[in-house]
């Protein structure tokens, strides 16, 4: 069983569908939960320990963040989960959107990390960053600035594990697809069975559950996974498995 001992994990994007789950994933595995997000979300969940609001846009309310939280409890992990995208294909990305979906999606996650590797670096139990990127990395579903963001966070996580190894730091990410959470509500108020054709997209013949993905960060960031780092763990519901849609028009 995956027991954090109440040690501390923080959380980003705590608000949001991921987010929530991974709070009540955490809390039920004994973590004592450190939830971010922005001003105006809601961080009222019984299972949090500790808030904190601030945009992860605005680098020095990153690193005032980190500096609060190191001067209080070390955490054990940190599950970078923050993300966003709109501009759904080339022609959508205009400068502000590629900078806007790189800064969010990559940079700010790269920074915090950065920020709050010096005190996480020789616990007596280990550290451990988590990064929830998106199969978007691995092929290309549309979406071409964010999955360029999720590329680059897979790369800055080796890094991590590759150099901070030695100072008893893991780093993962977790590749999930199409999750069933809010992001699909300007897709479905254009389109409302895409969920439907999407799914067929799918082995498993549906998307992604939040609590899904949320299990997969946990595990990760738990001691369960001690042995693991540099490494991405899908939760795609199949879909980087093979070309479903191909099959089915040889197949007959």
């Amino acid at each position: 069983m995956i027991d954090f001992g109440g040690r501390g994990v923080v959380v980003t994007g705590a608000g949001g569908g991921v987010g929530s789950a991974l709070v009540e994933v955490l809390s039920a595995c004994g973590a004592r939960v450190i939830a971010c997000d922005r001003e105006g979300t809601d961080l009222g969940a019984t299972a949090i320990a500790e808030t904190h609001y601030f945009d992860l846009l605005d680098d020095d309310a990153v690193a005032a963040f980190a500096n609060r939280v190191v001067k209080g409890n070390t955490p054990a992990a940190v599950i970078s989960n923050a993300g966003w995208t709109r501009a759904e294909t080339l022609a959508d990305v205009s400068l502000a959107a590629l900078d806007h979906e790189m800064d969010l999606n990559f940079r700010s996650a790269a920074l915090l990390s950065q920020a709050l590797l010096p005190a996480m670096r020789n616990q007596k139990q280990g550290a451990a960053f988590v990064f929830i990127s998106s199969v978007n990395a691995q092929a290309h579903f549309g979406n071409p600035a964010y999955a360029a963001a999720k590329a680059a966070l897979n790369a800055w996580m080796r890094a991590i594990a590759t150099e901070e190894g030695r100072n008893g730091i893991r780093a993962n990410a977790v590749i999930p697809g199409s999750i069933r959470t809010g992001a699909w509500e300007h897709r479905l108020a254009q389109k409302p069975e895409i969920l439907a054709a999407v799914g067929k997209l799918y082995p498993l013949g549906r998307l992604v559950e939040p609590v899904e993905v949320a299990r997969a960060a946990v595990f990760l960031a738990s001691p369960i996974a001690s042995g693991i780092t540099g490494t991405t763990l899908n939760v795609d519901a199949g879909l980087m498995a093979g070309n479903l849609p191909f099959l089915d028009q040889i197949g007959g």
